[in-house]
């Protein structure tokens, strides 16, 4: 587990780092950045820095994530006093705060309202229109999500975090076909993200589920993927884990016989070299040996010191077994 860091939080937050990040809320709450003096004292006398805003807003997050509403609420309430209730990111962040303590379907329902009436008065707040996607996916208006998160693209064609949002939704949808195209435009933004690489690969590798036999193009795509995320990453379980469970795939259909015409056709079409059987089997051992390695290492540290989730290890502990 990442150390508790509020002014530079880890990218996934898991449940404890979490509840680490949330249980330093009353020791900030007792100690207001912002000095009670009268101006012009109050700016002689002020602790106030950009950093001590940026961890009351990784503070407010990590209180939601645990559900400590009446602490978040005091935070969002300090910040809104400071920057005032019509901040563009204050409005954001009271908009997640909404959405976090919605009870019921109707409260949803009023905080989408709420989204409709800020962008009748500003179209081009994206951070809005992003939360709106959001809603609608909690909702289950995925149709809805997908049109919405389409036309912010098509107004920021470079966004990578919108990339990512439609990949996702196409890909609940099992549109494998968008949600390939969606996940590669974030390569091209990122073309050294092991994670993106995984995604990527994760995608091609579940459009194969419904395929009897399964794709020899769409399983070499996701072998090449993963073995990209592991070469930026040396250490990415989900990589190596990938590796594994595509291998298991690729061994048989390419140990039956040696490629057919009808699938050599198939890869012409594709453009996409098949991997040799020595270089699946040899991708195999090399994936397995890592697994162990990292489960070993886990096993031998104490506990949040590894890097590593959990839920990881006792999956590539049952992969292994099978």
């Amino acid at each position: 587990m990442a150390s508790a860091n509020l002014l530079a939080p880890p990218l996934s937050i898991t449940p404890p780092t979490a509840l680490a990040l949330s249980q330093k809320a009353p020791l900030i709450l007792a100690n207001p950045p912002t000095s009670s003096l009268p101006w012009p004292l109050s700016l002689l006398f002020s602790r106030e820095t950009p950093e001590s805003w940026a961890i009351h807003e990784n503070l407010l997050l990590s209180a939601l994530r645990t559900g400590d509403e009446k602490a978040a609420a005091q935070i969002l309430e300090r910040m809104e006093a400071r920057f005032g209730e019509h901040n563009e990111r204050i409005v954001t962040l009271r908009g997640i705060y909404n959405e976090a303590t919605a009870r019921t379907t109707a409260d949803l329902e009023k905080v989408f309202d709420g989204y409709e009436k800020i962008l009748r008065e500003d179209p081009t707040n994206i951070s809005i229109r992003k939360r709106r996607v959001t809603v609608l996916k909690s909702l289950g208006r995925t149709a809805d999500a997908i049109t919405a998160i389409t036309v912010l693209l098509e107004n920021s064609p470079t966004d990578v975090e919108a990339w990512a949002e439609a990949s996702e939704l196409y890909a609940s949808q099992a549109a494998w076909g968008q949600a390939i195209y969606c996940a590669e435009e974030v390569l091209l933004t990122a073309p050294n993200s092991w994670s993106a690489h995984a995604h990527v690969a994760t995608l091609h590798y579940l459009s194969t589920a419904s395929n009897s036999p399964p794709s020899l193009p769409a399983l070499s795509l996701a072998l090449k993927h993963f073995c990209r995320a592991v070469e930026l990453d040396d250490s990415y379980l989900r990589g190596f884990y990938g590796i594994k469970v595509v291998a298991k795939k690729l061994l048989p259909l390419l140990s039956d016989a040696p490629v057919s015409a009808k699938k050599r056709g198939e890869q012409d079409d594709e453009d996409v070299p098949i991997p040799s059987l020595a270089s699946v089997r040899k991708l195999d051992e090399i994936a397995t040996k890592k697994l162990g390695e990292i489960i070993r290492d886990f096993g031998s540290k104490k506990k949040g010191q590894s890097g590593y989730d959990e839920a990881e290890i006792i999956a590539a502990k049952e992969l292994l077994n099978r």
